[in-house]
């Protein structure tokens, strides 16, 4: 049996020696930890300081991940679940900031008690609108407003999804919180822009950065607080200096081949693969046995992994595609589009460590 690497980024993204043992079930989500490293270094490059990510848990859902950043300097995370949040602070993070709004009272009161269980941590959590607020406010007890849990404001930049105007009414929102329990600032999430040309987002961002400038301008002038969270994946690194407390540096933990081809800049580095088998041979095609309970399947499927052309078909536990040079028995690494939602259908992870060691690793899979 042979065991081929196809299609990758690069050349030099994988050599001979990086193909995982033999008896490893496929399919299997296979990280590579210097990788990984290396793309924090990019990262801090780019902002400027360690200090100053706030990068997202979704994008990997691994405590050893997060363990990791925190060794390296990382001093606070995104997450997007009360589950994340409490993998985080499991992991020695000191401060999460819940990134999206929510008013499900279960979400809430798990919310409270994760902050009553982490008194030396600070969490955030996201309010855009009066009702919002209002159900953080029903599900508080009276005058027990946790120390360590501050609301923030999320902004909508024009993306459309969450967040509220950035306009006279964000104000009273954000003076409303303080009055609840505790304002700990603003949140803009602009993953709208997706401009392959630098120049063209960095007039997008600065445009935005403009009216948030403004908007903090004003919240100093009323007593609020004036930190902003912003930026993701095509402008954290656009986001000032001094406006930007915190910039969320989006997918950059694994990248990803959509990562790597609109973002050669970064210089990131491909950390993540689903390992796949040739299960079967027709003519010049082949199936693989890694569907979309493999590889996640919110892309168009012609794309959804990096191939030297269109994926033709793919169900819940198979792929076919041309495959010349292919036969069955080889094993393929495949390079996700997406990477974040691949890794959320994975509750362990086979870890090339940065001593060149093989080791399995939990994450937290689907688990919200």
């Amino acid at each position: 049996m042979t065991t081929t690497f196809s299609c990758l980024h690069r050349t030099d993204a994988l050599e001979p020696h990086d193909c995982p043992p033999a008896d490893i079930a496929t399919p299997c989500l296979v990280v590579f930890e210097d990788a990984l490293l290396h793309n924090l270094r990019a990262m801090v490059e780019r902002c400027g300081d360690i200090g100053r990510l706030m990068p997202h848990v979704k994008t990997h859902r691994a405590s050893w991940i997060v363990t990791r950043l925190v060794e390296a300097g990382v001093t606070a995370f995104k997450v997007a679940t009360v589950a994340e949040a409490r993998m985080a602070l499991d992991a020695g993070a000191t401060r999460v900031l819940w990134a999206y709004p929510t008013v499900n009272a279960q979400h809430l009161a798990a919310y409270f008690s994760l902050a009553g269980s982490y008194p030396q941590a600070s969490l955030g959590a996201l309010v855009d609108s009066p009702q919002g607020l209002e159900a953080w406010r029903q599900s508080v007890q009276p005058n027990r407003w946790p120390l360590n849990l501050h609301l923030h404001v999320d902004l909508d930049p024009g993306m459309g999804r969450t967040g509220t105007a950035i306009d006279v009414g964000a104000l009273e929102l954000a003076v409303a919180a303080r009055a609840l329990g505790s304002f700990g600032g603003w949140h803009v999430y602009d993953g709208h822009i997706q401009d392959r040309d630098i120049e063209l987002r960095r007039s997008k961002v600065g445009a935005i950065a403009d009216q948030i400038r403004t908007l903090v301008a004003q919240g100093r002038d009323a007593g609020l607080a004036i930190e902003v969270v912003a930026g993701a994946s095509y402008s954290f690194d656009l986001w000032p200096h001094d406006l930007a407390t915190y910039v969320g540096p989006g997918s950059w933990v694994y990248s990803s081949s959509q990562h790597d081809a609109d973002l050669p800049h970064l210089r990131c580095k491909p950390a993540a693969f689903v390992l796949a088998t040739v299960v079967s041979r027709h003519g010049s095609r082949v199936t693989l046995d890694a569907g979309s309970k493999a590889i996640s399947p919110d892309k168009p499927m012609a794309d959804r992994f990096r191939w030297d052309s269109p994926i033709l078909m793919m169900n819940e536990e198979h792929v076919v595609v041309d495959g010349a040079g292919l036969d069955v028995g080889d094993r393929v690494m495949l390079l996700p589009r997406h990477a974040c939602t691949t890794a959320y259908l994975y509750s362990q992870a086979l870890v090339r460590t940065e001593d060149g060691r093989w080791e399995t690793r939990v994450q937290l899979g689907n688990l919200r």
